[in-house]
């Protein structure tokens, strides 16, 4: 049976692209926010969401994780690492010179992966931020030629637009993580790709904040000689000073250490709740 793959839209996001990676011949469909996509799992509308979940230069896409945290509590299944290379774009009836460029579009994450070109090329446009890469190149596309957005060659392709400038990210070893979410534990993934490595995170609440009590969580992995490969504090909007800790565990989920693990931080009074064990793929820099 053909799966129904949501992503955060319009054509040209690199969500877009991680789902163009991951998933051949499935029906696919774009959602304008992080949380529209989520809940359409949710109600069951789509069996499987794509969602930007990560940065290297801009960290963690908070809305993703508090969205997922508070409100649509969606397992995930996959990971898929996406290099990101960012253009400017505009429509085909703009100049060539950066000085005739008076407005720039594109998604925050986007901007701020490309603010030493935007400091020393233009400075006299004005930022606008929309809800994502692809959105910036719509309406870039509808827009009169002293529009320009930062975005990917899928985007160019898509709205008929010609790249400006091509690689105007500050950092060449930029990549973003997309999470996989969905309902069923395993979706087939029909690209071809191989995974590689195994991945388990978990979500972890502290019954108070007290003196040692990062320490005590971080040795019940530490003497299990379990990597973590990241380690993450949001706020329980309880409160100020409550906090939940994301930890990924560079290792599939097992039923050896894992539980140990859950029994000693539950001894002390933590919360342990597993948000997914799954395979990580990898995208290379030449399919982007």
């Amino acid at each position: 049976m053909t799966k129904k793959i949501g992503y955060l839209g319009p054509k040209g996001t690199f969500t877009k692209i991680a789902v163009d990676s991951l998933f051949n011949g499935e029906e696919k469909a774009d959602y304008a926010t992080i949380p529209e996509c989520m809940d359409a799992v949710e109600n069951e509308e789509i069996d499987i969401a794509v969602v930007p979940l990560e940065n290297a230069i801009e960290g963690t896409v908070h809305l993703t994780i508090d969205y997922m945290i508070h409100q649509v509590r969606l397992p995930i299944v996959a990971e898929i690492v996406v290099p990101i290379k960012q253009h400017l774009l505009v429509n085909e009836r703009a100049t060539d010179s950066f000085v005739d460029i008076a407005h720039v579009y594109s998604h925050s994450h986007a901007i701020a992966q490309c603010h030493q070109f935007l400091h020393k090329h233009l400075q006299q446009a004005d930022v606008h931020y929309t809800t994502s890469t692809g959105k910036a190149a719509e309406m870039v596309a509808a827009s009169d030629p002293t529009a320009a957005a930062i975005g990917n060659k899928l985007a160019a392709k898509e709205y008929g637009l010609k790249i400006l400038a091509e690689d105007i990210h500050d950092y060449p070893n930029n990549h973003t993580r997309f999470a996989v979410l969905s309902k069923q534990e395993e979706p087939v993934i029909s690209s071809g790709h191989a995974a590689g490595t195994q991945k388990t995170t978990l979500l972890i609440t502290l019954p108070s904040d007290y003196a040692g009590a990062l320490h005590q969580v971080l040795s019940a992995f530490a003497w299990r000689k379990m990597n973590l490969s990241k380690i993450e504090s949001r706020p329980m909007k309880t409160g100020l000073g409550n906090y939940y800790f994301i930890i990924d565990v560079n290792q599939a989920y097992d039923q050896v250490l894992f539980p140990g693990v859950k029994a000693e931080l539950e001894a002390l009074g933590c919360k342990v709740t597993l948000l997914g064990t799954y395979p990580v793929y990898q995208m290379n820099t030449d399919e982007v």
